[in-house]
């Protein structure tokens, strides 16, 4: 009987030399971003903390640069929840280039409440924000020889039932309705940005991720930190009992992030039951992947509610992947 010999698990030590590469992370400051931020630096990568809060920003460079001695690092202020703030940064972009851009800023299951740009706020941050900072940096990803975006999904994308006349919550609102929504979108953007590319025939690769179950403070932080003592406390002790390690969330990010040769179109996600734990696979079997026309629609609609329009074919051509 021939034992299965197991497979060896990726980790961070996998990374390869990122010397020479600069990468932009959003919500760098907690979390899976901040993870990904500096196994990034620690390879090598010269990494940008696009971050809310200027405070929290700060702490985290200096955390990141004391366990990364050496680390190239900056900080610069975004919110996604305001078109102004994205315009802002991509306008003050002061490098030749970038290389590498990770959508991973976003909001959870928060109670209702809108933008800046009056979208709601978890359509509006985690897709509408996504897409317009990525079409505004779009120049410069274009500058650099081998750009990569990624989009950080979520496994709940699985549940969502997708609802073209209520992305912005215009006839009801129901918190995890929106999240999971939210989360296909990303799906959807990452996918049609890819089938885009292609089309132009660009070098550009653009990829999701799906963390699983992982400890972070989206579920706790920001507007969720409204929600009372007894809310705080058991989403904690719900963290710590079900939910993996943040640097084991972060697994999929930073493959997506660096493997040599990994394909435009890839859907990183945990190979576990459910997508939920376990080591990055890639998944080609989510509807969402195939549905190149919702994908359409949605593109559409987002340049019409950001006025942020990709310089890229509007039209890609019949059976593009």
């Amino acid at each position: 009987m021939t034992r299965e010999v197991p497979r060896p698990s990726w980790t961070p030590d996998s990374i390869p030399d990122q010397s020479g590469r600069l990468a932009v992370v959003t919500g760098a400051n907690s979390g899976i971003g901040y993870v990904t931020a500096r196994e990034l630096a620690r390879r090598g990568a010269h990494v940008v903390l696009a971050c809310r809060s200027h405070e929290r920003g700060r702490y985290a460079v200096e955390r990141l640069r004391t366990e990364v001695p050496g680390a190239r690092t900056e900080l610069r202020m975004l919110d996604l929840a305001d078109l102004k703030s994205i315009r802002d940064f991509a306008e003050r972009w002061s490098h030749d280039r970038l290389d590498l851009l990770v959508n991973n800023a976003g909001v959870a299951m928060v109670p209702f409440s809108r933008t800046a740009d009056g979208f709601e706020s978890q359509f509006g941050i985690n897709h509408l924000g996504t897409f317009a900072l990525t079409g505004l940096l779009m120049p410069h990803l274009l500058a650099a020889p081998d750009p990569r975006v990624v989009t950080v999904s979520s496994e709940g994308q699985r549940f969502a039932r997708f609802d073209m006349t209520n992305l912005n919550a215009e006839r009801r609102y129901r918190t995890a309705f929106a999240y999971v929504q939210s989360k296909r979108a990303n799906l959807y953007f990452a996918m049609e940005l890819q089938r885009r590319a292609e089309a132009a025939g660009l070098r550009l690769r653009s990829m999701a991720v799906a963390p699983g179950l992982t400890r972070s403070n989206v579920l706790t932080g920001g507007a969720n930190g409204t929600r009372g003592r007894v809310y705080g406390t058991l989403t904690r002790l719900l963290l710590r009992i079900a939910f993996r390690p943040t640097p084991a969330g972060a697994k999929s990010s930073l493959y997506a992030s660096t493997v040599p040769g990994l394909p435009g179109g890839s859907y990183v996600v945990p190979d576990g039951p459910f997508q939920l734990r376990g080591e990055p696979v890639l998944r080609g079997r989510e509807r969402a992947i195939q549905d190149s026309a919702t994908a359409r629609r949605l593109w559409v609609l987002s340049e019409q509610l950001t006025g942020v329009r990709y310089a890229l074919p509007s039209e890609p051509p019949s059976g593009a992947r």
